[in-house]
């Protein structure tokens, strides 16, 4: 009798662990689906921030920022395209300087460092930017190559100018790609350190907002940031940013100062 009451509660726990495993994967299923739908909602604004950086990189400015990247400069998940963390920067610009700002935005979405070699950098090479950042690797870690990143990295890296501000990758939550993110932005210290560049600290500000930031800084597709996340990343660029603008680009008041 015992043996059997042991067996009739050992089927009622298997049970129990099979329903709620189930209930797991369906729910896992249901939202796979969700991001993918939300995945193509973004993706039918991928021209529509292109053409606005297009149009705006027409615009005069005293001062000329060049951005390198990926979707992120260009702004996807965000309310409109100057709400990236490269129109943030751009604003913070003018703030400071006090002068207009003419944004020549080169990043292409879904850029993997190759692919920047290719596209980008030859129309950087024709542009000689006041101020310059740098935000790519994020796409290379789906297919990681660390080979290839590293050539891609001293390839862009060597065509920077002193003052180019290049940002390490951003943290990526879950342990597998953390690892291949660590690697990533070790290559991206070693090598920003022999050409002499700074390094913004991107993964460390992103790291530090923690879940909270998981639930409430990313938009729909859970991978591009949303308004807040953008501000995020700005900020991660700013100490080195302001630094920058202050030696360059003196103001009267700064010269006080």
């Amino acid at each position: 009798m015992v043996q059997s009451s042991r067996w009739v509660r050992a089927l009622l726990v298997t049970g129990g662990v099979v329903a709620a495993s189930a209930l797991v994967a369906g729910w896992w299923r249901r939202f796979r689906t969700r991001l993918a739908a939300n995945s193509l909602v973004l993706n039918e604004t991928l021209p529509v921030h292109s053409k606005w950086w297009r149009d705006h990189a027409e615009l005069e400015g005293e001062l000329l920022y060049v951005a390198i990247g990926d979707s992120a400069a260009q702004g996807i998940g965000a309310s409109s395209p100057d709400r990236s963390y490269v129109g943030v920067l751009a604003d913070e610009i003018r703030a400071v300087t006090g002068r207009t700002v003419r944004v020549v935005n080169l990043s292409v979405s879904g850029a993997t460092v190759e692919l920047a070699v290719q596209d980008q950098l030859p129309r950087f090479a024709k542009l000689r930017p006041d101020i310059v950042t740098v935000a790519i690797g994020a796409n290379d870690i789906a297919h990681w190559d660390p080979a290839a990143f590293e050539r891609g990295i001293r390839t862009i890296f060597g065509a920077l100018p002193r003052h180019a501000l290049v940002a390490n990758l951003p943290f990526f939550y879950f342990p597998r790609n953390e690892r291949k993110v660590a690697v990533a932005n070790r290559i991206v210290r070693q090598v920003a350190a022999e050409h002499g560049l700074t390094v913004v600290p991107l993964h460390r500000t992103t790291r530090h907002q923690g879940i909270p930031g998981m639930m409430t800084q990313f938009a729909i597709d859970m991978f591009h940031p949303n308004d807040h996340g953008y501000r995020v990343w700005a900020n991660a660029f700013a100490p080195s940013l302001a630094a920058l603008l202050v030696e360059r680009f003196p103001t009267p008041a700064g010269a006080i100062h």
